[in-house]
């Protein structure tokens, strides 16, 4: 009997709480000699191998199965998950980890910081409250939603406030640990610290922004101490607190904070080992040594993949009794370890903290990686033998762990180096003319000749636009049917000929919907794509593609990351025939959609042997030959998306300057050479864009639609405060990540509140995103709502006049 099936063959959970599960047998441990490999993961992907809690979690919200059944599945994924690592020989397996929806959200609730809203009364958190806070329900909206740090996992913004009434109210963490404790396997547990929380929450509604959020430390240390003292009495021995906000530059306020917390923390780590970890960058030095000087804590965790000055750091200092977690297989992308260059770097730490105080980790999460290397059948062998997702990283972490014990697996390290000498010789990395093409740039070439206004005047004189006209972002649901049209031209199990009837078909569906709803710019609806990413890399030379490489956006949402393996640039047209298909069924003004270079580059896993910026320049290039061939095929409004350009900002304030200019002069390129008449467009979703407001104006697009119906118009704030927009402007008027309609009055109030800080003649109404996952059930009252609040508003500003 197999473990899944094993699982599957035991009685349904007994209790009502979401998260409490009924573990499976124990399992036997490997055991090994020598001296003490120490390995540890910070994190694991969550999802499963095959997107099992994908469609888990998306039957149960549809009513097809029940909540024990969708228990069982993640007791399946977590054992799965323990059980690997526990055989390949990690030390330090975490747990708390898996997550039904967001590990934020799961501390949210652990805490008991359920907005009124939602009619929480107390009492152990379920299913209902839980997923309304990520989803919202038919009453009331979800809870704000934005990007991880600079990844592109999404995470649920906590609400607080002076009266949040904080209580322990989730009892996951310890539910988990003893889950995999009765499996035989004494876990890590898992949780965000203080510092991040209070960090990435934001004030609740009403709240006066000058509210410290960072005063609520008080309210919910005594919360953590009440989880470690359950955790201690389970048999925890270490618990990790992840503190991933030590990268940032804090605050002399926010640095003191954090000592305080852990301060007044450490009288409940007697006992158990406490491992704060850090991850995404340096920690700036200050805060190292605020960090490194508290007592009762066993151990540091640091990226030594993206903290490229960490190690200098630790050549000052290390506490001579603590355990330095080093992260050097790197969690947030797919390329292969170098093993032996890990291995010198790990050896000059053994040098500096001693032998038995080196641990080998991961750089952060594998969340934010594919699962498994072995599921890709159809990868081309070569590429594949570069590649490491984590499943194959757990392995490189425990190899690099056991050569530092003296235990080096020759032939291990001999096919790592063989793979990384087959990458750097392979004559499919480079492009001699692409890379010709990137050194040839000029200023020029990243510089619309005139004005936005001047060119506003031209477009408006040609399309003849309403004031508030409206659009939506770009795509329309994708059916069941479609995917399966889809697929089975891909599999050839129908002609061209069939597949491209079939989506002018539905183009056609989509195009008299629009025109019947009253739309005033029209989009075609995606039908032939895949994804806003994968389908201009499937187009484009220098990118490899995965069946099964998916990675979690945000609840059951996945993208599956194209990989740059060489330099980019475009065979051949790869949007005309269908935006101009579009075109010729309509008289009024069609988009052109195309997904901008930097989303391109920060949505993809990009080559790691050049700059960043370089790739991301070829794929510019790439991205104006098919501007300009859309401009000729008379598409007058074309959208280039750049809904990645704030994640991919560095974390560091010294470090952003650089990236805002490589990325706006490459949005840039892509449309430099177009006539007036011709509008361009961009989307921008779910960032904190209020303090990059001057690089986004900096872009020179005439028209920006930008996520802002979860936010409470928060990004509208920058216009209160002064800042000057000549440009169109879209802030998004509903929220297409909730299945909740809004009603023409809500959307009617939303556009007035737009309209007391942005001139209507700037001002386009839009959703706040595409609609791909949406049914169209929801998309049709809701779309047809929005346009009634349109119309209303004008007829109200006609009459005030």
């Amino acid at each position: 009997m197999t473990q899944l099936s094993l699982l599957h063959s035991l009685s349904p959970f007994s209790s009502l709480s979401c998260f409490s599960i009924t573990p499976p047998p124990r399992f036997s441990l490997p055991s090994f000699s020598i001296r003490a490999m120490t390995s540890h993961i910070v994190g694991y992907p969550r999802i499963g191998p095959k997107r099992e809690l994908k469609f888990a979690l998306e039957s149960f919200w549809e009513g097809k199965s029940s909540a024990e059944e969708l228990k069982q599945v993640a007791a399946d994924l977590r054992f799965s998950i323990w059980k690997q690592m526990a055989e390949v020989g990690i030390k330090y397996i975490p747990s708390n980890t898996f997550s039904y929806y967001d590990h934020v959200l799961d501390t949210t609730a652990m805490l008991g910081a359920v907005p009124p809203r939602y009619g929480w009364n107390g009492g152990e958190i379920g299913f209902d409250v839980y997923f309304s806070m990520a989803r919202g329900n038919a009453s009331v909206p979800a809870m704000e939603m934005t990007k991880w740090f600079d990844t592109n996992y999404h995470y649920i913004v906590p609400e607080l406030g002076p009266d949040v009434k904080f209580s322990y109210a989730s009892h996951k963490a310890v539910e988990e640990y003893k889950e995999a404790k009765a499996l035989g396997l004494d876990t890590v547990p898992v949780l965000i610290g203080p510092l991040s929380y209070l960090l990435l929450s934001k004030p609740a509604k009403g709240v006066d922004k000058s509210f410290s959020l960072l005063s609520l430390v008080e309210k919910i240390v005594p919360i953590y101490k009440e989880v470690v003292a359950e955790l201690k009495a389970a048999g925890a021995t270490w618990i990790q607190f992840d503190e991933p906000s030590l990268v940032l530059d804090l605050e002399a306020l926010q640095l003191q904070t954090f000592t305080n917390a852990y301060s007044e923390l450490e009288s409940s780590f007697s006992g158990v080992n406490i491992l704060i970890e850090t991850y995404f960058a340096d920690v700036p030095i200050q805060t190292y040594k605020a960090l490194t000087s508290l007592k009762n804590v066993a151990g540091f965790g640091f990226d030594l993949v993206r903290g490229t000055r960490t190690l200098n750091f630790l050549k000052s200092g290390f506490p001579s009794d603590k355990y330095l977690f080093a992260g050097v297989v790197d969690g947030r992308n797919i390329w292969a370890n170098d093993l032996a260059a890990s291995l010198c770097i790990l050896q000059v730490l053994e040098g500096i903290v001693g032998k038995d105080k080196v641990v080998v980790s991961t750089s952060c999460s594998l969340l934010h990686t594919a699962v498994d290397l072995v599921n890709e059948t159809k990868l081309d062998k070569e590429i594949k033998s570069w590649l490491a997702f984590a499943a194959q990283k757990v392995v490189e972490v425990n190899a690099l762990a056991r050569a530092l014990v003296g235990q080096k697996d020759q032939a291990f390290f001999a096919s790592n180096a063989t793979s990384h000498a087959s990458r750097r010789s392979s004559p499919r990395v480079r492009n001699e003319n692409v890379q010709r093409a990137v050194v040839a740039l000029k200023d020029s070439d990243h510089r619309r000749a005139t004005s936005v206004s001047a060119r506003l005047a031209a477009q408006q004189k040609k399309l003849n636009l309403p004031i508030l006209p409206t659009t939506t972002i770009g795509s329309f649901p994708q059916t069941i049917g479609l995917r399966k049209v889809r697929r089975e031209y891909k599999a050839k199990k129908i002609t061209e000929y069939d597949y491209v009837n079939a989506m002018k078909e539905e183009i056609s569906k989509v195009v008299k919907l629009q025109e019947e709803l009253g739309f005033d710019v029209l989009v075609h609806g995606e039908p032939e794509r895949n994804d806003m990413v994968e389908y201009f890399g499937e187009q484009l030379s220098g990118f490899a593609f995965t069946v099964n490489g998916w990675v979690q956006s945000y609840g059951s949402r996945c993208v599956k990351p194209p990989i740059i393996y060489g330099d980019v640039s475009r065979p051949r047209a790869m949007t005309v025939f269908w935006s101009s298909t579009a075109q010729s069924m309509t008289r009024r003004p069609m988009k052109g959609m195309l997904t901008g270079p930097v989303t391109i580059l920060n949505w993809s896993f990009v080559r790691n042997d050049q700059n960043r910026h370089e790739t991301c320049y070829q794929i510019a290039l790439a991205i104006r030959d098919e501007v300009e061939d859309l401009e000729r095929a008379g598409i007058n409004i074309i959208q280039i998306d750049e809904a990645a350009l704030r994640e991919g900002l560095p974390l560091r304030k010294s470090e952003q300057p650089f990236y805002l200019e490589w990325a706006v002069q490459s949005f840039r390129i892509t449309n430099c050479g177009v006539k007036n008449t011709t509008q361009i467009h961009t989307h921008m979703c779910y960032s904190n864009f209020n303090d990059i407001i001057n690089a986004i104006i900096n872009m020179d697009a005439d028209v920006i639609t930008i996520e802002n119906s979860r936010s409470d118009e928060k990004l509208l704030s920058v216009f209160h405060e002064g800042v000057k927009y000549e440009a169109g402007i879209g802030p998004g008027v509903y929220d297409i990540h909730s299945p909740r309609i809004p009603s023409t009055e809500e959307l009617a109030d939303r556009i007035n509140k737009m309209l007391a800080v942005l001139d209507n003649r700037v001002l386009w109404i839009n959703p706040d995103c595409g609609l791909k996952t949406r049914k169209y059930s929801e998309v049709e009252p809701a779309l047809r709502n929005m346009v009634a609040a349109a119309k209303l508003i004008r007829t109200q500003l006609a009459s005030s006049n």
